[in-house]
């Protein structure tokens, strides 16, 4: 598998409970598309490159290791492992 990105941005929307991490340099030009429901993966227009994914319901996706799945489908990993809990007081 892949670990060839030197940068990864983590996004998370609490309220949208949408995760988004994003592979070194954003594109010029890029498109995007949803590979199953609730899954999006942007890549580069010209190579065809995975730049991000985005997950929708991720909180309730994350007990699955949707992630991790995915970048598995994709041929690719990250070197961290991405969960979701609530803060403590």
């Amino acid at each position: 598998m892949k670990e060839e990105h030197e940068t990864y941005d983590i996004y998370y929307d609490e309220e949208g409970d949408f995760l988004e991490v994003s592979f070194g340099l954003a594109p010029k030009t890029e498109f995007s598309e949803e590979i199953e429901p609730g899954v999006f993966v942007t890549r580069d227009e010209e190579s065809n490159e995975v730049k991000s994914v985005g997950i929708l319901s991720f909180k309730k996706r994350a007990k699955e290791a949707i992630l991790k799945k995915v970048l598995k489908k994709l041929g690719m990993s990250i070197p961290l492992d991405i969960s979701v809990s609530k803060p403590q007081d």
